[in-house]
């Protein structure tokens, strides 16, 4: 083989090896809600009351405007649903979270795919042709979004990303207007808003992720995407922890939820994620005792996971003193670690009086509360982890 023959054939393999190795690192997609719908079988996960829809040879039938609720709550950071689906002429079907906060149409009569931000992103879809054969994924990357849409009878394809920018603080505390754009909360449904031909197929939910180190679980203290604006979102906490790993790890974060709802979501993730570490950092809400929590980790440690059970950080009101004993009693109880997040979060480190410079300041007409970390609490958060948990850096 000529030397020049030689370089180039050398020269091509190793840009195919690299190529193949970039894939493989990629990281995988677990699979958490799968199935393809059939007449003669039963889907009780499916809410489809009021909606005229029914099973048939060919999936699930929708015949009127209404939402089907896919009732199965997720709210991991990184995760995609996909459907497979037909659409009939004049339909204009939406694929949205139950609150609604979240909104994602395909309209056949002017031909175009759209989501509901304000002002509304919407793209020309000349390719949509009634009853052809469509896949329909909708993803949620932190404060990114994205709506897919495939004609797989042409093969055509069109996609709108939008990102999600938080304000910061509120009222007087706003560091800037912000871009609301939604975070796809709690549960998927989908369904008609004008039309009545939609026949879905099949619907299947996936992590982006299948092995993680660290999954990190809590309310919006854990949901930073829904307030931080975009310039500064790689700042907050849950970032800067996920970026110092060795290893992946992905966030499950929804503001003003309780344990209950921790519960219940973690049962609908965790089991199919390979994960080594479950931080949980909840109780600012309220529902904290300590059967729930000892019931929470329990289930973490069940699913051959190591539990770290943080404390709340410091609000205006003092009450994380209290949710923070009860924590520190069940940490207690089990042996386990966690951060304190609210001496990180207080004057003097003592976990009791907030310090405010560490907060965004939001201004209601109904009162101004000091609750989610700005960059500095974010820091000093971050920085508490490596005191309060080195393990999970290593």
């Amino acid at each position: 083989m000529p030397n020049i023959t030689r370089m180039r054939f050398y020269l091509t393999f190793i840009a195919a090896l690299a190529s193949y190795l970039t894939v493989c690192a990629r990281p995988k997609p677990a699979v958490l809600y799968h199935n393809a719908f059939e007449a003669q079988k039963e889907y009780p996960e499916l809410i489809t009351a009021g909606t005229g829809a029914k099973l048939t040879t060919g999936g699930l039938q929708l015949t009127s405007p209404g939402l089907v609720r896919l009732n199965k709550y997720y709210s991991l950071a990184r995760r995609v649903i996909r459907y497979k689906i037909q659409l009939g002429a004049g339909t204009k079907a939406v694929f949205q979270s139950d609150q609604g906060d979240f909104k994602a149409f395909i309209d056949m009569s002017r031909k175009q795919i759209s989501i509901a931000t304000n002002p509304v992103k919407q793209v020309d879809a000349s390719f949509l042709t009634p009853q052809h054969e469509y896949l329909i994924e909708v993803h949620r990357d932190y404060q990114v979004s994205k709506l897919w849409v495939k004609d797989l009878n042409s093969g055509k394809s069109a996609e709108i990303i939008v990102t999600m920018d938080g304000t910061g603080g509120c009222g007087k505390g706003a560091e800037g207007p912000g871009f609301f754009a939604g975070l796809q909360h709690d549960y998927y449904c989908f369904g008609l808003t004008e039309g009545s031909g939609m026949l879905v197929k099949q619907i299947t939910v996936s992590s982006k992720d299948s092995k993680v180190k660290l999954l990190i679980y809590g309310d919006s203290i854990t949901e930073p995407e829904g307030y931080y604006p975009t310039g500064d979102f790689s700042r907050s906490w849950t970032q800067l922890v996920i970026a110092r790993l060795k290893g992946q790890a992905v966030s499950s974060g929804r503001g003003g939820c309780t344990i209950h709802e921790v519960r219940t979501r973690i049962a609908n993730e965790l089991p199919y994620l390979k994960t080594k570490y479950v931080m949980v950092t909840i109780g600012t809400n309220g529902g904290n005792t300590e059967e729930n929590l000892s019931e929470l980790v329990d289930y973490i440690l069940s699913q051959g996971a190591v539990p770290i059970l943080n404390n709340i950080p410091a609000n205006e009101s003092g009450t994380q003193i209290g949710v923070n004993a009860v924590i520190e009693k069940v940490r207690q109880k089990y042996r386990l670690h966690g951060c304190h997040f609210d001496k990180a979060t207080s004057i003097d480190k003592d976990g009791r009086t907030v310090d405010k410079n560490t907060m965004y300041f939001e201004d209601y007409d109904w009162g101004k509360i000091y609750h989610h970390p700005n960059k500095l609490g974010a820091q000093r958060m971050y920085q508490q982890t490596l005191i309060d948990v080195p393990e999970i850096y290593r």
